[in-house]
């Protein structure tokens, strides 16, 4: 009888100090993150044309002309929401609310439906985009086949799961990808084509990287950008306004 409690105390030891290493190991990975360069971080105040607010999620509401369509976007994995703020502050620029989703511990994967209550909480825009960059991209995609309020999907160096089909879906969609990019699978991003509607748009930037999407640093394992950060994500907010504006 002893050596069977000794046995079971043993078993329930090692399943204990296995979850402690499996939660701190957790804790390790999501504790490094990409933060917000100073681009980004100059892009979150508020100005003549847009009013930013953080709130979590962080939002680009433009002073005037606001449209009815609003833009939700999931940042990478690991990368701070605020990096993607100089996007979103030209689009907002350009009279269309855009909405950079928290997500849990910085990864889209934790926080899939995040769009529900951001879509929820504005009553007053009736034509949803949704779109992220990399894993955002990913989970973006899976959302955009489930939600019919859902008009358009933006992709940025991304592409969607195996099993999301979208060729029978009424929405516009974007994908774009930099040239030099050694992140992003390349050959799946340009495949993901074939799971997409007939009019979608798959845009290669000549001379942009995977991290140029954002404003947040080099990012490891990436090729080296020969176009400026700015210029990458001006020309994604172009291509991005002229999705929204096809929408109106």
């Amino acid at each position: 009888m002893q050596q069977k409690k000794s046995f079971k105390y043993k078993i329930f030891t090692g399943i204990a100090i296995f979850l402690i290493i499996l939660v701190s190991g957790f804790f390790m990975y999501v504790s490094s993150y990409y933060k917000a360069s100073s681009l980004a971080l100059d892009s979150l105040k508020s100005d003549s044309l847009v009013k930013v607010e953080e709130n979590g999620d962080i939002l680009f509401e433009p002073v005037s002309n606001a449209k009815n369509i609003g833009f939700i976007f999931y940042p990478g994995a690991k990368v701070e929401p605020s990096a993607y703020a100089t996007i979103a502050k030209e689009i907002a620029s350009n009279g269309y609310t855009v909405i950079i989703a928290k997500m849990n511990f910085n990864l889209a994967i934790l926080s899939p439906n995040r769009a529900d209550s951001i879509i929820s909480n504005y009553k007053d825009i009736d034509t949803w985009v949704i779109g992220g960059h990399s894993l955002g991209g990913v989970m973006a995609s899976n959302y955009a086949l489930e939600n019919d309020e859902i008009k358009g999907l933006v992709l940025l160096a991304s592409y969607p799961q195996d099993k999301t089909n979208l060729t029978g879906k009424p929405i516009k969609v974007l994908s774009l990808w930099g040239s030099n990019d050694k992140v992003a699978d390349l050959n799946k991003v340009k495949e993901a084509k074939n799971v997409m509607p007939s009019d979608s748009e798959f845009i290669e930037i000549k001379g942009g990287n995977h991290g140029g999407f954002g404003d947040y640093g080099h990012q490891k394992g990436d090729g080296e950008s020969s176009i400026t950060n700015k210029q990458q994500m001006m020309d994604t907010s172009k291509y991005i306004i002229e999705l929204l504006d096809s929408l109106r």
